[in-house]
Order: C-alpha cells, then sequence, then structure tokens
C-alpha cells in the first residue's frame, strides 16, 4: 500500500468515528467506535475482544498480535470518549480545512487511535509484525478518569515492556515524556447557623471558617516545584439572613513527583488542626490519586530511538511535560517506561476550535511502527 492510498484509507475510517458521538456517559456510541475498530483489528488476523468494564460497563477494547512467550514488546494505549455531548457530530460533523481535520474528537484523541491502528497495517504489510509482539488497550471512560476501566489497563500493562499512548502530539512534534498527577480534595466545614441580624454572636459561619483556609491553601502553589492548588468551586450559605452552617471547597491539585504527592498528603492531614471561626471545624476528603507519570533511564533510551526514527525522515522532534494526566499515568507508575503523545499532531483539545494537521498522518504512523521494529529488533 502506498503512502497516499494510506492516507486517503486514514481519512475515511477518520470520518467515520469523528462522526459517531462517543462522550464518555454516552456508551453506546463508544461501543459502537470499539466496534468499528475491533472490525479493523479483525482483519489484521488479531486476537480481538470488547469486554465492558466496571460498575458502568465502560467498553474496552484490547487487541493483540501473538505474544513472545506472555509477553508483549508494547502496550498501544487509547481511548474512544470525548468530552463532547451527544448531538456534537452532526452539529460539527468531520470536515477538512486548509490542512487541517475539523470536528469532535479530532485531536483528543480519535487520531491516534488510528495511527495505532495503522502503524500495525504498516508493520503487517512490510512482513514485519511477527518480529513485534502489540496488545492495543482503548478504553471508554478516560475523560472522566478511568475509574472503571484503570483496573483492566494495569493488568493487561503488566504483560507490556513499553508503552506508547496515543494522546495527541503537540505542534512540531512535541511528544510527552512527563504529566503531572493529581486528584481532587473536598473540604468540608461545618458551623453554627444563626439569624445574622438579631443574634448573629450564636452562630458559626462555615463559609468564613472556609476563608481562612484558601490562603493557606495557596500557599502550595510553588511555580518552582509542580505543586499546584486551586481552589476551583465553593459553596455555602443558603438566605442572606441566616449564618451557614455548611459549606464546601473543592481544591484540584497536581504534583510532579511522587515526593511532592507525599507533601500535598501530609499538608491536607494536618488542614484541620487550625481552625479561624470558634465553633466552626472542617474535615478534608480526596488526595492525590492518579500518579505523576515520571520518566526513568530506560524511558530515555526509548525515546533516543524515537528521536533517531523522526530524524530519520526529517522530523526533529521533542518531548515536553505537561500539566494534564492521562492513562499513560497509570503505566509509568508501574515502571513501565511510558512515552505519550504519539497521535496526530494537533491543539485546541476539548474546545470547539480544536483541530489536527493532516501532513502529520503519514510520518507519525512511520514514526511509531519504526521505532517499534528497531527497539523489538534490538532486545
Amino acid at each position: 500500500m502506498t503512502e497516499q492510498e494510506t492516507y486517503d484509507n486514514f481519512l475515511k475510517d477518520f470520518e467515520k468515528i469523528i462522526n459517531t458521538d462517543s462522550a464518555s456517559e454516552n456508551l453506546d456510541g463508544v461501543a459502537e467506535v470499539a466496534a468499528f475498530l475491533k472490525n479493523k483489528f479483525d482483519a489484521l488476523g488479531l486476537a480481538t475482544e470488547i469486554t465492558r468494564e466496571g460498575e458502568r460497563g465502560v467498553p474496552c477494547l484490547k487487541a493483540c498480535t501473538p505474544s513472545k512467550n506472555g509477553r508483549y514488546d508494547f502496550m498501544f494505549i487509547g481511548h474512544m470518549d470525548t468530552v463532547f455531548p451527544e448531538g456534537e457530530a452532526k452539529n460539527r460533523p468531520f470536515k477538512i480545512e486548509g490542512g487541517r481535520a475539523l470536528g469532535p474528537g479530532t485531536n483528543d484523541m480519535k487520531g491516534g487511535l488510528l495511527v495505532a491502528l495503522y502503524a500495525i497495517e504498516k508493520l503487517k504489510a512490510e512482513g514485519n509484525l511477527e518480529k513485534v509482539a502489540i496488545c492495543v488497550a482503548f478504553n471508554g471512560d478516560e475523560e472522566v478518569g478511568s475509574e472503571n476501566s484503570r483496573t483492566w489497563i494495569e493488568k493487561t500493562a503488566a504483560n507490556c515492556d513499553h508503552v506508547f499512548v496515543f494522546e495527541p502530539c503537540r505542534p512540531d512534534y512535541r511528544h510527552v515524556m512527563h504529566r503531572k498527577g493529581g486528584g481532587v480534595v473536598q473540604i468540608t466545614a461545618s458551623g453554627i447557623s444563626a439569624h445574622s441580624g438579631a443574634n448573629p454572636e450564636r452562630g458559626a459561619n462555615a463559609l468564613v471558617e472556609l476563608a481562612g483556609h484558601i490562603p493557606v491553601i495557596h500557599t502550595l502553589n510553588d511555580m518552582d516545584n509542580a505543586i499546584t492548588a486551586q481552589c476551583n468551586v465553593i459553596k455555602g450559605g443558603d438566605k442572606f439572613n441566616i449564618i451557614p452552617d455548611h459549606a464546601e471547597l473543592t481544591v484540584d491539585v497536581r504534583v510532579g513527583t511522587r515526593e511532592e504527592a507525599d507533601i500535598v498528603t501530609e499538608f491536607f492531614k494536618k488542614l484541620p488542626e487550625t481552625n479561624y471561626v470558634q465553633g466552626a471545624s472542617i474535615q478534608v476528603s480526596g488526595g492525590v490519586d492518579r500518579p505523576p507519570m515520571e520518566y526513568t533511564d530506560k524511558t530515555m533510551a526509548m525515546w533516543e530511538v524515537l528521536h533517531a526514527e523522526a530524524a530519520k525522515l526529517g522530523i526533529d522532534s521533542a518531548w515536553i511535560s505537561t500539566g494534564g494526566c492521562s492513562d499513560g499515568n497509570w503505566t509509568a507508575a508501574l515502571g513501565i517506561p511510558t512515552i505519550d503523545g504519539m497521535g496526530t499532531v494537533g491543539e485546541n483539545s476539548h474546545r470547539e476550535d480544536e483541530y489536527m494537521e493532516l501532513d502529520s498522518i503519514v510520518p507519525m504512523i512511520n514514526i511509531v511502527a519504526n521505532t517499534c521494529l528497531t527497539i523489538a529488533d534490538n532486545q
């Protein structure tokens, strides 16, 4: 198959899955995308299955070549869900404009799903697929935290030596080697209600109690490190003339290393020891529940191969760190060398102006296939 044929076939498949609504909440839509991709992997001779994972029964697709004594050289991770609601594909269907593909999920990350598929097709077409053992794992709830599929991902990854995550590659072929970990901290303040005019002295204002903690929490933000703690949602009060006896604060926390996760955990553990309103108190729940995606010497060795293969195609690739999380956080935490941003090049994820660069399709397929083959040959 020529590169032009690959490109044309890719766009036909791309239009199909972009025009299929598959929000995380739309399990039928996710299942439709999974079934479409399963047929494609079946045609390549992979062993495939669609399972329903977790309490919600989230559709997840696994497609594997023959293993090497029960292990795989590579795990290809991707997610089939998007952040866009049902009806988005009808309102904003796939289209091509000025060298870009537009539509819901073009960048995050349906382009990446097809890069994984077509890289395997390239290996097969060139007679090299038997040299590389690959296990594909596409889940359907990444955009809502992978709560139902995390165990499935980790179990699959346990038999894999390297991981590629097919989230979008950043402009100028910047891949992702490090991602922050993070989580949500919920702080609940309890106070005493009272009439705010007649007898306010009898009350203990839960909102004021929370207000005292917010500046303290904000001190966690130290841009010299990777810790961030953003107080993003506060709720409390019912009527203007009643002192509130209940209030809630939600904090988004991000960390760059496991050591920083320990710092955050200890910080919030001690937070209730100080109070600002007599008669009020706070309770803290949640915390860092997604570990950071950290790179190791083995990851760097993997990167050197990728970088060299890209250079052969005239591409000067680079790598970055980002504050967003992906399912690569789970595999890196297991100690498996993980590189993210292996999908098509694009930008503006989760926005209506999301796009994918058409001229990145064939290069990314080639980079992935060639890197896998080189690493497998050298093991």
